[in-house]
């Protein structure tokens, strides 16, 4: 009997190869395994650190480490002028945590309390996932959304809506915590991602910044800004540069933590009290973490602000039971970042191959998919800080992500989902990234938000082209028959992160 010969229409609908441009996770390649083994092995080797690493730690974190960051960040941000009385960034306005959400919702429990703080304020589009942590701390129907403009969060609608609330009647002022004489509440939460915004990729000019961080003085708000990129930033250039050039990070924008400290003295306002007279907390505290510098599951992060909120983070009720998060993960972080290995990398591997991504897909977008009038957003052109904090006119970008615009009368719900049945390819629909309970105030229908993080180039450039051939046929008003076989794919809630 003669083989089986494999047809025309049999060989079309052989399974695609699953890409996943949805998941916001660094690539298995850029994982510091080897660097991580080294400094896990040292830091075991000397009963000097290991006993402290593998104990319960102080509340504030492992000293070494809030001291190494100080160091490190201070390198980074330089001293903005006024804050941390100068000499840039101090260890005791550092405290170590278990990676940003964990740390957001530890904010949350100190520092807010449903029966006193009125509304949280989410800049959007908005890192979505952000939205059950405010939900589970008691504010679930008072999440509100601020939109963006092209320079990110809109400070003239912030206040608008800020003032409406505050005139709002019907307000019970009832709060179940007594946070005194190491927190205090706050009227009203500000949460954003200030640099490289996840999904927009924007990021806040420093006159924006400076504005923002009155509004919250004013107002009584705690502004927490996820500064998870701020050290996965590039130049923009017009020419593919190759992966294997070192690509140092230049001073960057200062921290909203930083302008809020450079104001004192005095203290806000509304840090005058009898009982806290010489307490200065915080208005803006930034918030970061190692997960996307050395890997996710290393769950280590820190939040800088004054030394008050510091202090005042480190004493909630579950941050003080066992101590300071992430003990002994912290203890190897510390070993790579003071030997250099973390810095290193970061100029050698990390920061050259994700500009290389977004080089890629931003090429295949702008060849594949303006065309077809797709709208590629490829930075606001904040660059980076120079002499006495002004900004460069150099345009640089950061993150992981790329958004698009797609033209008028096309739905991204429905190409999110014609992609993952026709080309087994995942991608994200803007609806996603609306804020949970208020999605009229700032919707996404035509947006889509494509990672270039975690697939190998050339299946950005595929995915990308997949991409295409779905809004073609949209376009068109045809339709894909066979699907994409056995090989499609379901989004996951672990590929939304």
């Amino acid at each position: 009997m003669a083989d089986t010969e494999v047809g025309p229409q049999e060989e079309k609908e052989k399974p695609k190869k699953p890409i996943n441009l949805l998941r916001g996770w660094p690539s298995p390649h850029l994982l510091p395994t080897t660097q991580l083994a080294a400094a896990a092995a040292a830091a075991l080797a000397d009963p000097a650190v290991s006993v402290a690493a593998l104990s319960y730690g102080l509340d504030p974190g492992f000293q070494p480490l809030r001291e190494e960051l100080a160091r490190w960040l201070s390198d980074m941000y330089g001293d903005y002028p006024g804050s941390s009385g100068g000499g840039g960034i101090k260890a005791d306005e550092i405290a170590i945590t278990g990676g940003a959400s964990q740390s957001l919702a530890c904010l949350l429990q100190s520092f807010t309390d449903p029966g006193y703080t009125r509304a949280i304020w989410l800049v959007a589009p908005c890192y979505f996932m952000a939205c059950p942590i405010f939900e589970d701390a008691g504010f679930r129907g008072r999440l509100r959304a601020v939109p963006e403009d092209e320079w990110g969060v809109d400070l003239e609608a912030l206040e608008k809506a800020l003032t409406e609330e505050e005139a709002r009647k019907g307000w019970e002022n009832h709060p179940f915590k007594s946070p005194y004489p190491d927190r205090k509440l706050y009227r009203h939460v500000i949460y954003l991602v200030a640099t490289c915004a996840n999904p927009s990729g924007k990021t806040l000019s420093l006159a924006r910044r400076k504005g923002l961080v009155h509004l919250a003085r004013k107002h009584d708000a705690l502004i927490i800004s996820d500064d998870v990129y701020d050290f996965l930033q590039w130049p923009v250039t017009t020419t593919t540069t190759p992966s294997a050039v070192p690509s140092p990070l230049p001073k960057l924008l200062p921290l909203l933590s930083q302008i809020d400290a450079s104001l004192y003295p005095p203290p806000s306002k509304h840090n005058q009290s009898q009982e806290r007279k010489e307490k200065r907390f915080s208005h803006a505290i930034s918030n970061a973490s190692f997960s996307k510098l050395v890997g996710p599951g290393i769950r280590t992060g820190w939040i800088h602000g004054t030394p008050d909120s510091a202090y005042g983070f480190s004493q909630t009720g579950s941050n003080r039971s066992g101590g300071a998060a992430s003990q002994f993960a912290a203890a190897v972080v510390w070993r790579m970042l003071s030997g250099g290995e973390l810095e290193g990398y970061l100029d050698r591997v990390v920061r050259p191959a994700l500009r290389g991504r977004h080089r890629v897909m931003l090429d295949v977008a702008r060849r594949v998919l303006a065309p077809m009038g797709v709208g590629v957003w490829g930075g606001n052109g904040v660059g980076g800080a120079g002499v006495a904090g002004e900004e460069k006119e150099e345009e640089m970008f950061g993150g992981y992500f790329v958004w698009l615009t797609l033209p008028v009368g096309l739905d991204a719900a429905v190409v999110a989902d014609r992609a993952r049945e026709e080309e087994a390819l995942v991608v994200a629909p803007g609806g996603l990234f609306e804020v949970a309970g208020d999605e009229e105030t700032a919707r996404f229908p035509r947006n889509v938000r494509l990672s270039f993080s975690w697939e190998d180039e050339e299946d950005l450039v595929e995915g990308v082209e997949r991409l295409g051939r779905v809004l073609r046929r949209i376009l068109d008003g045809t339709e894909r028959k066979g699907g994409a076989g056995k090989g499609t794919v379901e989004a996951d809630v672990a590929d939304f992160k």
